[in-house]
């Protein structure tokens, strides 16, 4: 695709495909005013890939006397090629907010968590033997009392030493991404049906698909750099058509040709809807079926994970199971959602459906489907994913250029860190479950501990509510959280920041948080660590094409803040100091000498050239996907049987000089190739560069697909009933209530609202409402309301005219404003199977304040 940011801007001139191209046109100006004044050049131009979300576009960095002074997008990254959003055309400004932290700070009154009274300053030495005393006090006392909150934000290699630690350090899994709060449900979801986690396909998708069905997916504010090749494909085919499925209109569907506004949690029925329609006018790919796919059914009538014990309850137990069944019972299963039933239960009419089961139906239609936190954040999220996958597998639309179900990802390194390296609480680097003894045996074999070690953590430990709902419960003593934000983040927020009798433990439990600048959690904090931000050190992310990209140090951070990374190894150095494993001391078989190599025993530190930091860190991760190439045969042999080439890297330096790769990679003729559709077979031919089937004993044809990690080698259609939301409108709570997220600003916004341009314009969240609903309240644009739930209350300003249409008995407000805390009144209740909690439906009054 040949397309400049330019003839981008001027091809798509409305207002929402300027939100395509991630700009107003205000802020394209003000962009522009500014480019014209910089005079200055950088003295060099270093590679670097964006902080925010998982598109994970390749940046350049103009660097100056040691300092960030320029940013442009790198036309040589593959995914984004030299497109950016216009929180990219101002990353470089979120280092230097004029409140940055730069001394540890060590809290010496607990009545005043919930502030930043109460800290003084502290000498890194003083905190970080204070976080190891506490640490090994609450491990020693309770195994069970320590937990860990990490990040998709942080990097490959900070994920990977931290996992490490807690998993094979302190045997303890309780330890939790901020992932499970936005892509569990995908995670979950393609295990389930692939057995193995992240998109078969690549962004090159959106170049060449002739259907677009974004399901809960506001691709324009959250994505806008792949928007804008989705619009860009639409402009000039004119053959196009895209869907939007939605529980509101937003900018994305302002492109759309058929918009299908549906009432919150139908989306399920929907799915079911048109596999009906497939099956009953026999428009699936029989051929298809009959060579890749099995059929399962699961537990069904799940209830809701509202009370902290669900988990143990039978239901609970019993949530991921599944059995073999037949096509004909898979039939019956969808059999009641003829379109006329899912038209009354979603509100979206028959025609519309119909038109959209069509486009499945055609054989010649290619046809991509993505979808974010609208399937993710809910209570059936995992049932989602699966509905989802059934639809293109079912009509064999998948792995191959233009066809494909992509799962689009968050944050920068949700799939590259949290997903791949063992960031969840039920993982092992590179799909390996805890609970699975050859992958626990698999993982002892690359870490060289002996055999059983890793046996107590057999079982998951407290995923990201359960963590938390312990804390508050006060059996999380211990708790640590890096680069997030969970007082402002996570659902039914006010139990988590100790503001009603529930939090009681959060006051009490010792909390570290490792932070750029003051946030809610920071508030909450017992230690505040100044945390290195982005190109201040190096690291990689992995974004939602299966893309690691590196990011070379470009500037010092500022004062004392260190290396996320530095920080967690010295904690190690600290608890492990004395400690053997086997026959060898605990730290060298971890992080030194007898393992990645990362320490410099002379200095007594972390070696100081970080780049050969990262390359020892990536190398060690490289033995779990590439088992071949480790010196234990045993290592290989068991490598082999778990199939784990399937997730093979490419040497650490590969990354930087290529900008990026896709994995799997292969290497052939001396040179490191990528892999663009996953399953698909392994003839080199245009558009394809596939690893070989043969490498998995599998005999492909031409344009045969190898489902290399399914059972059977054959991916799972999953019968997923539709099931009601846990919580609906009613008289009392009369409106439905969905939090998300701005173009102009980032999850919790405490790195863009330090941007001046960014805060300017979007300084506050507001609070959408149907212009009917504002009237029968009695409301009018800009007016203080209160917005009110079962658990908490908000006071944000109404607007009747924003970007976003919500229909009547529906608000929306965005949750990256820190003074607005919205998610004081959604709930908390998850799927049952992911975990991950749903935002996205809550029952609300509003009332003019």
């Amino acid at each position: 695709m040949k397309i400049s940011r330019r003839n981008l801007l001027k091809a798509t001139a409305i207002t929402a495909a300027l939100a395509a191209s991630g700009c107003s046109s205000r802020t394209i100006e003000g962009t522009a005013e500014i480019k014209e004044k910089v005079t200055v050049e950088p003295d060099q131009w270093k590679t670097a890939v964006c902080r925010y979300c998982g598109v994970g576009c390749g940046i350049l960095v103009g660097v100056k006397d040691e300092k960030v002074i320029s940013i442009k997008a790198d036309p040589d990254n593959r995914s984004n090629r030299g497109l950016s959003c216009v929180k990219g055309y101002y990353l470089g400004k979120i280092i230097y907010g004029k409140d940055r932290l730069t001394k540890p700070l060590i809290r010496e009154d607990n009545s005043k968590k919930g502030t930043m009274d109460g800290f003084r300053e502290a000498s890194w030495e003083e905190a970080l033997d204070l976080i190891a005393s506490k640490l090994k006090e609450a491990h020693e006392t309770d195994p069970e009392s320590i937990a860990f909150w990490g990040s998709g934000q942080q990097t490959v290699h900070e994920g990977y030493v931290t996992a490490k630690l807690w998993k094979a350090g302190l045997l303890n899994n309780n330890i939790d991404p901020n992932a499970r709060l936005c892509m569990a449900s995908a995670v979950a979801g393609f295990m389930a049906t692939f057995q193995s986690d992240e998109p078969m396909g690549c962004y090159e998708d959106l170049d060449k698909a002739d259907v677009f069905v974004t399901w809960g997916a506001n691709m324009a504010e959250m994505h806008p750099v792949l928007f804008s090749r989705m619009v860009n494909r639409q402009k000039t085919a004119s053959h196009v058509k895209h869907y939007d499925l939605t529980t509101r209109y937003s900018r994305t569907s302002a492109t759309a040709d058929e918009i299908l506004e549906f009432v919150p949690q139908t989306d399920l029925a929907i799915a079911n809807g048109i596999l009906h329609y497939l099956i009953e006018n026999e428009a699936y790919n029989k051929a298809f079926v009959e060579e890749h796919c099995q059929f399962k059914a699961g537990t069904i009538n799940l209830g809701h994970a509202i009370n902290d014990d669900y988990d143990t309850t039978e239901i609970g137990q019993q949530a991921d199971a599944n059995w073999t069944i037949s096509f004909e019972e898979f039939k019956d299963s969808v059999k009641p959602y003829n379109l006329e039933y899912v038209s009354q239960l979603s509100g979206v009419p028959v025609s519309q459906l119909e038109a959209l089961a069509k486009e499945f139906a055609d054989p010649d239609k290619k046809i991509v489907s993505t979808w974010t936190m609208g399937v993710n954040q809910h209570t059936r999220g995992t049932w989602m994913n699966n509905l989802i996958y059934n639809i293109h597998l079912l009509t064999g639309k998948i792995s191959k250029p233009g066809n494909g179900p992509f799962s689009l990802t968050g944050q920068p390194s949700a799939c590259g860190t949290a997903r791949e390296v063992g960031v969840f609480s039920h993982r092992l680097p590179a799909d390996l479950m805890v609970a699975n003894p050859d992958h626990r045996r698999y993982s002892e074999l690359i870490w060289n501990l002996p055999e059983g070690y890793l046996d107590p953590i057999s079982k998951p430990g407290f995923h990201t509510i359960k963590m938390f709902r312990e804390l508050g419960n006060g059996k999380v003593k211990f708790l640590w959280s890096m680069a997030n934000n969970w007082a402002q983040t996570l659902p039914k927020t006010n139990r988590f920041r100790g503001i009603d009798t529930d939090g009681k433990g959060v006051i009490d439990g010792f909390i570290v948080v490792s932070e750029v600048y003051p946030t809610r959690s920071t508030e909450m904090a017992n230690v505040v660590l100044p945390a290195a931000m982005w190109v201040e050190r190096e690291g990689m992310f992995g974004n939602a094409e299966r893309r690691n990209s590196i990011f070379e140090k470009c500037t010092e951070p500022p004062g004392e803040a260190k290396w996320d990374l530095w920080a967690m190894v010295q904690v190690a150095k600290r608890l492990l100091a004395g400690k053997t494993i086997g026959d060898k001391d605990a730290f060298d078989l971890l992080y030194g000498k007898d393992s990645m190599d990362i320490w410099d025993y002379e200095a007594d530190d972390l070696k100081a050239d970080q780049t050969e930091v990262c390359r020892n860190v990536f190398e060690e991760y490289r033995f779990f996907t590439n088992p071949h190439l480790h010196p234990n045969q045993e290592v290989q042999e068991l490598g082999k049987q778990l199939k784990m080439k399937t997730k093979q890297l490419a040497p650490y330096d590969e990354y930087l000089k290529q900008h990026g790769m896709q994995w799997p990679v292969r290497e052939v003729d001396g040179e490191w190739l990528e892999t663009k559709w996953r399953f698909a077979d392994g003839e080199q031919r245009e558009g394809f560069d596939q690893i070989g089937v043969e490498d998995y004993g599998v005999k492909g044809k031409k344009d045969n697909l190898c489902f290399y990690k399914s059972n059977n080698l054959r991916p799972t259609v999953f019968a997923r009933p539709f099931e009601d939301a846990p919580e609906k409108p009613d008289s009392e709570y009369p409106f439905w209530l969905s939090t998300g997220r701005v173009l102009e600003h980032w999850h919790s916004g405490s790195m863009t609202r330090r941007v001046p341009e960014l805060h300017r314009a979007v300084p506050e969240a507001l609070c959408e409402i149907h212009p009917e609903d504002a009237e029968a309240v009695g409301i009018n644009e800009g007016d203080w309301i209160i917005v009110k739930s079962r658990r908490g209350e908000t006071k944000v300003k109404a607007t009747l005219k924003g970007r976003g249409k919500p229909p009547r008995g529906y608000v929306y407000v965005p949750f990256f404003a820190e003074e607005t805390m919205i998610n004081d009144n959604t709930l908390d209740a998850y799927c049952p199977i992911s975990k991950q909690p749903d935002f996205k439906k809550a029952a609300v009054k509003i009332i003019k304040a």
